[in-house]
C-alpha cells in the first residue's frame, strides 16, 4: 500500500501512477548526460572499425537510432512528457579494443528534463550495435548505463561523483 505522503513525484495521492503536471514549472535551459558500454569480441570489434559488417555502418546506423531514441522517449517510457529537443549528440569512443563506449548528451528549453532521454538514447544506440553485430557474436554484454550529468529546472545541477 502506498502512502498518501508519497515523494515520488509520479504518484497521486491515490497511490496511482500518473502524469506530472509540469504547467507551472518555469522553462530552463536543460541538459543531460549518459553513458554506458556494449563490450564485444576482438573480431567484432575489428569488424566494426574496419567496417566489415554485413548490415552497414555499425556507429553511423547506432548514431540514427540513438537521436530516434532521445526523440521518441515518451512513446517508449509511460509517463514522460514528449519534449521538443534542441540538441541529441551521440558519441562513440573505443575505451579499450573490445569496449566501446557510448555516451549521448540531451538538449531541451523547457518544463522537465532531459534525463531519460539521455539515458533512452544511449539504451537504443548500444541494443543497435548489438543487433548489428549478433551474427558475429551473440556474447555481446552492454553494460553500465548511467546518468553523468543533468542541468537545469529547479533542482539545478547535478553530476555522477564516481
Amino acid at each position: 500500500m502506498v502512502s498518501n505522503e508519497s515523494s515520488l513525484s509520479h504518484v497521486n495521492q491515490a497511490g496511482e501512477a500518473n502524469m506530472v503536471d509540469v504547467s507551472g514549472k518555469e522553462v530552463t535551459s536543460r541538459l543531460a548526460r549518459a553513458v554506458g558500454t556494449i563490450v564485444m569480441s576482438s573480431e567484432t570489434a575489428d569488424a566494426i572499425v574496419n567496417d566489415q559488417i554485413k548490415k552497414g555502418e555499425v556507429l553511423a546506423v547506432a548514431r540514427i537510432a540513438g537521436i530516434q531514441a532521445a526523440k521518441k522517449c515518451s512513446d517508449l517510457i509511460p509517463l514522460c512528457h514528449p519534449l521538443a529537443l534542441s540538441k541529441v549528440q551521440v558519441d562513440f569512443k573505443w575505451r579499450e579494443q573490445t569496449v566501446l563506449e557510448i555516451q549521448v548528451m540531451c538538449k531541451v528549453n523547457g518544463q522537465t528534463g532531459v534525463e531519460m532521454e539521455a539515458l533512452t538514447a544511449v539504451s537504443v544506440a548500444a541494443l543497435t550495435v548489438y543487433d548489428m553485430c549478433k551474427a558475429l557474436d551473440k556474447g555481446m554484454r552492454i553494460e553500465g548505463i548511467v546518468l553523468l550529468e543533468k542541468q537545469g529546472g529547479k533542482s539545478g545541477t547535478w553530476v555522477r561523483c564516481s
